[in-house]
């Protein structure tokens, strides 16, 4: 079984059916063979965007989360302190914080990522777009 990490764009796009989702990232989501996460961290961005109103949910953050990582099934990817304490070397090729976090745990745990950013490559992790 293949492991996967969604961006949490990807995470949003898959959900949406956007069509900005690309092919590849939408066939790695869609194969039953792969086991794909969703980081805190990408949860803790969302209800940011959430609070802040840059994301407007017909339902509660909450039944949105659940309802969403359970019909997918989705699993939550945990951060823990080696993953907080490596964004402090991690090189500032990228400056959003939840990024940098992503990439930690990308490396860390050997995870690809399935992100439509380009900057993340600088990482040498392994990408998917």
């Amino acid at each position: 079984m293949n492991r996967f990490l969604l961006d949490t764009h990807s995470f949003l796009w898959w959900v949406e059916d956007s069509p900005n989702l690309s092919e590849t990232a939408r066939g790695v989501i869609r194969a039953r063979e792969n086991e794909i996460f969703l980081s805190l961290a990408s949860v803790w961005e969302l209800a940011i965007k959430v609070s802040l109103e840059k994301l407007v949910l017909s339902v509660s953050f909450e039944k949105f989360l659940t309802e969403n990582l359970t019909s997918n099934d989705f699993h939550l990817f945990p951060v823990d302190l080696s993953h907080v304490v490596s964004v402090s070397t991690l090189p500032f090729h990228h400056r959003d914080p939840f990024d940098r976090l992503l990439v930690v745990q990308a490396l860390k745990d050997n995870l690809p990522i399935v992100s439509a950013d380009g900057v993340l490559d600088l990482y040498g992790i392994v990408r998917l777009w």
